[in-house]
């Protein structure tokens, strides 16, 4: 059952706070174990309330979870939980970090201690186990989600803290006896970093990536706001989806393939590369690789060659992700142009292999209309849209200093200001 991930979310949770807690001298009572209880119940009414829903099967396994933690709230019904408003006004708890994360932070700051990784991992963990509890999680419960995600990064960042998967992030002066947080959803992962290339059948496996460090990753890239923010509501309905498979409970198949929109040089392949090992770590793909192709890669100028070209193009990225760079050229040309033999021999391939496979096609957002809209099996297997925006100039030059930066050139005032004249002057166009 779902309400057993959650029961088991909410122990551990309680029980690692409350160790760390007690090592920094806080004495282990009832009144402690009672304050670290609310906490996490404050947690799982937020997400209840997120999308207005309080449903009877999330009021029993809250009932479950917290029962013999907090006084009154054994042997309640749905009806007096909603009578009793438990899941009212609660939105405020994932915009600011609750008492006893700032208690750990202060804790991190003064010893260059990681005690507030356990917090964060656990909280998380409560969270998804939460969202879980309904068959299909509200896109309101996933944004939830990101915001108490965002929250605690961002308090972290406030206290001078690493981020969760950054360098620095395991300090060596991590107070003996600590807990130390498993990865997110169970991947027992090594830390490595990325395949310099795609990882195919002969070559040994790079180590899987916990989903934190990929995340550090992302945010670490220049601008994509909205990018982020996308990827990462897709990753936590992967992940509430997994607790749930992993009970046999019952899921809504989803697509896996995405469509990104953008003009080019905006961090389509850089992105993509991060989910080929975001699925990996979700279990979604087995290898993570990712492979680039295009029109020129999978079209033949003869009958039947089309559909061995792209056949084997797709069988190179079995296990990761296949990139289709400017995917609407395969539409173009007519209903006798090779293309749509591609077109068809993807869509074919995408159900043989619909369980270790994801496929993006990318290029200009109108041509990617037309693209979708140029056979059935596409539109029912493409149905999220991730849109690259142009970089405005600020964030053009923060590449460009960064670039520099890695290089060790280090670009005088006046070239960045010759640099921002140049860019004010560049059409923004295709």
């Amino acid at each position: 059952m779902a309400s057993r991930d959650l029961h088991e979310a909410v122990d551990r949770f309680v029980d690692d706070v409350i160790a760390l807690l007690t090592a920094l001298g806080v004495t282990d009572d009832d009144k402690l174990r009672h304050d670290v209880a609310v906490d996490a119940a404050n947690l799982a009414s937020a997400l209840v309330e997120a999308d207005g829903r309080i449903t009877d099967d999330e009021c029993w396994a809250y009932v479950d979870a917290f029962g013999a933690r907090i006084d009154g709230l054994a042997g309640a019904t749905p009806a007096a939980l909603r009578d009793a408003r438990l899941f009212t006004d609660k939105q405020s708890v994932l915009a600011r970090p609750s008492v006893l994360l700032d208690l750990l932070l202060q804790a991190d700051r003064r010893d260059d201690s990681r005690r507030s990784h356990t917090y964060y991992t656990r909280a998380m963990r409560l969270g998804h186990a939460m969202a879980a509890v309904d068959l299909i999680p509200s896109p309101s419960e996933l944004f939830a989600l990101e915001t108490l995600r965002t929250t605690m990064l961002k308090a972290m960042d406030d206290a001078g803290i690493p981020r969760p998967g950054t360098p620095g992030a395991s300090a060596s002066s991590r107070m003996a006896g600590t807990p130390v947080a498993p990865d997110p959803v169970g991947a027992a992962a090594a830390r490595g970093g990325p395949p310099e290339k795609p990882a195919f059948e002969n070559a040994p496996l790079p180590p899987m990536r916990p989903i934190d460090e990929l995340f550090a990753e992302l945010d670490a890239l220049v601008g994509l706001a909205e990018v982020k923010a996308d990827v990462k509501m897709v990753t936590n309905l992967l992940q509430v989806t997994k607790m749930r498979r992993e009970r046999n409970l019952p899921v809504v198949d989803t697509s896996n393939h995405l469509v990104f929109t953008g003009n080019p040089g905006t961090g389509k392949t850089t992105v993509a590369r991060l989910i080929g090992q975001i699925y990996r770590t979700l279990g979604v793909v087995s290898k993570g690789q990712l492979v680039e192709t295009d029109r020129s890669k999978l079209v033949a100028g003869f009958v039947g060659q089309t559909a061995m070209k792209t056949a084997a193009a797709v069988e190179s990225a079995i296990g990761g992700v296949l990139l289709i760079d400017e995917a609407y050229a395969l539409a173009r040309g007519g209903d006798d142009d090779f293309g749509r033999e591609a077109i068809d021999t993807l869509v074919k391939t995408m159900e043989d292999h619909r369980d270790d496979l994801a496929l993006i096609a990318a290029g200009y957002p109108e041509e990617m209309t037309d693209f979708i809209e140029a056979n059935p099996g596409l539109r029912s297997r493409f149905t999220r849209t991730v849109h690259f925006p142009d970089y405005t100039d600020d964030e053009l030059v923060k590449i460009f200093c960064t670039i520099g930066d890695k290089h060790r050139y280090t670009p005088t005032t006046a070239a960045v200001a010759e640099l921002r004249t140049i860019l004010a002057a560049q059409a923004r166009d295709r």
